[in-house]
C-alpha cells in the first residue's frame, strides 16, 4: 500500500504548569486547564502515536514502521537506528514557570536507563510580554557551588536568563540546565527520550499537596558546568529551506513560506513539518494536504518530490 502524509492523534499530557493555550492558541481539542504538552509524534513507551487520517489510520507509528521500516524512516536513519524512531515531537504552554531541569547524554542515559540521551530545541510560538526562559549558568560553575546553591534555595541566582520573543530558537545540548519561563509557548523537537532529572521546582505542590520528586544526585555527573551560547541565528529567506540547526540528531530549517515551495528529498530520511503560523498544503502525486498552525505531519521517506504552497512559517526536521 503507498505511504502518504501522515498526522497522528495528539497525545496530551496535564502539567502542574500547564494551561489552556494549546486550545486558544493551537486549535487542539483539550479538555483541562493545565495542559501542558502535547505529543505529536511519539514512540516513547506506551505513548506510541497513532495515525489519525488515510488509510492507515487507527494503525500505531510502531506498527507502519515495522511493516515499511525503509519507506518510512529512510535508507539512512533505518541503517542508523534500525526499526526505532530517532525523534519526539511536542508543543508545551507554559502557563507557569517550569521546573529547573536538564538530560543526561546518551552514555549515561544509555548506562542508567536504557535511553537516547535528550538533545533538544525549542523554536518560541508565542510570549507573553517580558517572558523569560532560563539557559546554563551566568558564569562557569562546579559542582561545589551549584550544590550551595541548591541547598540554599538559591539557584535561580546562578543561571543566564533570557527574555523571549516569538522566532527566537535555542538549541539545548545535554547537561545544559534550562526552564520554560511562564508565558510561553513553544514547539520542541528531542531525541525520542523521556528521561528528566528535575533539580528545582520553586517549592510547588500538587493538588494533594505533594512535592515533585527532584534528582539532585543524578543530575551532579550529568551537569555541563561550562557556560554556553544556545540562542540561534538564522535566515528567513522565502520559500527555501534556511538551517537552523544541524546536529547529528538533526537538522532543523525553517522555511518562510509565501506562495510555494518545491521539495526534493533523496529517500535516507524521514522529513517532519512542524506549522508554527498559518497555513499551507502539501502536494504530492496529484494528491493535496492542507494544515494550519499547531499541525504536525510526517512525510514518509519514500515520498521524494512534493510542493508546500501556503503562507506560513514551517519548521522542517529530518536526519541529515
Amino acid at each position: 500500500m503507498k505511504l502518504y502524509p501522515l498526522q497522528f492523534e495528539p497525545i496530551f499530557k496535564d502539567r502542574i504548569w500547564g494551561g489552556t493555550k494549546l486550545k486558544t492558541f493551537l486549535n487542539k481539542p483539550i479538555t483541562s486547564d493545565s495542559t501542558g504538552e502535547s505529543w505529536e509524534i511519539s514512540t516513547v513507551k506506551n505513548d506510541v502515536s497513532i495515525i489519525a487520517n488515510g488509510a492507515f489510520k487507527g494503525k500505531s507509528l510502531n506498527e507502519l514502521i515495522n511493516e515499511f521500516p525503509e519507506a518510512v524512516l529512510g535508507i539512512k536513519v533505518y541503517e542508523q537506528f534500525g526499526k526505532q524512531f530517532p525523534l519526539l515531537f511536542k508543543y508545551l504552554d507554559a502557563r507557569e514557570d517550569l521546573s529547573i531541569q536538564l538530560h543526561p547524554n546518551d552514555e549515561l542515559a544509555k548506562k542508567r536507563h536504557n535511553s537516547f540521551g535528550k538533545t533538544e530545541m525549542w523554536y518560541v510560538m508565542q510570549a507573553d510580554t517580558d517572558s523569560r526562559l532560563i539557559v546554563g549558568f551566568k558564569e562557569k560553575s562546579s559542582p561545589e557551588e551549584y550544590l550551595k546553591h541548591i541547598q540554599n534555595k538559591t539557584i535561580v541566582a546562578i543561571l543566564d536568563t533570557k527574555k523571549v520573543k516569538q522566532g527566537d530558537v535555542f538549541f539545548l545540548a545535554t547537561g545544559t540546565i534550562h526552564a520554560i519561563g511562564a508565558g510561553i509557548v513553544v514547539a520542541e523537537i528531542q531525541q525520542t527520550s523521556d528521561i528528566t532529572y528535575r533539580i528545582y521546582d520553586f517549592d510547588r505542590v500538587d493538588a494533594n499537596g505533594n512535592k515533585r520528586e527532584l534528582h539532585v544526585d543524578l543530575s551532579l555527573e550529568a551537569i555541563n558546568y561550562e557556560t554556553l551560547e544556545a540562542q540561534k541565528n538564522y535566515s528567513k529567506i522565502e520559500n527555501i529551506s534556511n538551517e537552523v540547526v544541524n546536529c547529528k540528531y538533526f537538522t532543523t530549517n525553517f522555511i518562510p513560506l509565501d506562495g510555494h515551495a518545491k521539495i526534493y528529498k533523496h529517500g535516507e530520511s524521514f522529513t517532519v513539518y512542524m506549522c508554527v503560523d498559518g497555513e499551507f498544503s502539501l502536494t504530492t502525486d496529484g494528491e493535496n494536504y492542507s494544515y494550519r498552525k499547531g499541525d504536525t505531519v510526517l512525510v514518509p521517506a519514500s515520498l521524494t518530490d512534493f510542493q508546500l504552497i501556503g503562507k506560513a512559517s514551517i519548521l522542517e526536521i529530518y536526519i541529515s
